[in-house]
């Protein structure tokens, strides 16, 4: 039995959701998000979204859940927003912004550049002595990853000298070298 299906989300202050033809519109302070659902039955009651499921296959129960926490992060999307904060270690990597194209020096022969989506605020920050980083921010959770995968990707830590880009936090697995 899904047990985070089960939990009502609480609609915010200042968020409104409106259901209608299987399209579930959550809006906000800081935006507007849509999200299409099937399999389950999603119920507007006392400020609160209920989701229901009409039996018990598995497919009814993965997507019971599924639907509820989608819900949920859209909702704290449209009124707080998610960021995501990435940083650059190495020698000679850097990271600058010109509106939404991110250029990025990463030791290769060029420097890349990312177009970033214009639902997605993109900011650099690079001071003497500490590591680059990378802070997005938007209204919608599964771009913001999206775009933070798809610039890790790019360089990926690497485990003898942890160089590369990590999420802020990120612990990374560390191997020893070769040993003489």
């Amino acid at each position: 039995m899904s047990r985070i299906g089960l939990n009502p989300v609480t609609i915010p202050e200042g968020a409104t959701v409106e259901v209608s033809d299987n399209i579930i519109t959550v809006k906000g302070k800081l935006g507007e998000l849509q999200q299409e659902f099937s399999e389950v039955e999603v119920v507007i009651e006392e400020g609160q979204v209920i989701v229901k499921r009409h039996t018990d296959l598995k497919s009814h129960k993965a997507k019971h859940g599924l639907y509820r926490s989608l819900i949920a992060n859209m909702l704290e999307g449209v009124t707080k927003g998610w960021t995501k904060e990435l940083e650059l270690v190495g020698v000679g990597y850097r990271a600058s912004n010109q509106g939404q194209k991110l250029d990025l020096a990463l030791g290769m022969s060029h420097n890349i550049v990312l177009e970033i989506a214009p639902e997605v605020k993109v900011e650099t920050t690079s001071e003497k002595g500490k590591n680059p980083m990378i802070k997005l921010s938007s209204h919608d959770k599964q771009l913001v990853g999206q775009i933070a995968a798809k610039i890790r990707s790019f360089r990926k830590p690497e485990p003898y000298k942890g160089k590369g880009i990590k999420f802020k936090g990120e612990q990374i697995r560390r191997k020893a070298g070769k040993s003489a």
